[in-house]
């Protein structure tokens, strides 16, 4: 009797450790913000940004989490180096006052263990705005590589880029800036 009530108490100890949120930081070197605008009407203007840090928080039991990301806006890369200096000047990112894009969640609406919404703020060129994210895909599980437990993400959304102050060349250069996030997040310890 003695033995099974051990065995019943592990195995109820076992799922309230795995019933406790997950706290996950995100991998730089896996995370890619991009963005895409329209220029002129002749074509649409894809990059992305190269530096990104942060944490994400998942609690499956409660159905809710959070996220903290920072961009660096100095990494900005469209893979041409003069328009990505144009793109660093007081123009449009003005990286020398500005140097983080920062997005915060405020709410976490999982549709699923695949999809959720996140309401949250989004500050950019100083000016916070709230912004919702679709995330279309949500996968978790232990990387083969690393053996760590490891989280990913795909997350969409669209912005007026006039919304944070960034009117330059408007309206030849769009004003509506789609943005997705390709993030993979460690489990911390």
């Amino acid at each position: 009797m003695k033995k099974q009530l051990l065995a019943l108490l592990m195995c109820v100890s076992a799922g309230a450790v795995s019933a406790a949120p997950n706290y996950y930081k995100i991998d730089p070197s896996h995370t890619f913000p991009h963005f895409s605008i329209a220029h002129f009407n002749f074509s649409t203007l894809y990059g992305r940004f190269d530096q990104t840090s942060g944490h994400v928080m998942i609690d499956w039991e409660n159905k809710n989490g959070f996220v903290d990301v920072k961009i660096a806006a100095v990494s900005v890369n469209t893979g041409y180096k003069k328009r990505d200096e144009h793109l660093k000047s007081p123009d449009f990112l003005n990286v020398m006052e500005h140097t983080d894009i920062h997005y915060e969640s405020t709410n976490i609406e999982f549709k699923n263990k695949e999809q959720a919404i996140v309401q949250g703020k989004l500050t950019m060129l100083g000016v916070t705005r709230p912004v919702s994210l679709e995330v279309h895909h949500i996968s978790c599980g232990v990387n083969p590589i690393n053996s760590k437990d490891t989280c990913g993400f795909e997350a969409r959304t669209t912005i007026k880029r006039s919304d944070f102050g960034s009117r330059y060349g408007l309206p030849g250069i769009g004003d509506e800036m789609k943005l997705w996030f390709e993030v993979e997040a460690i489990k911390e310890e």
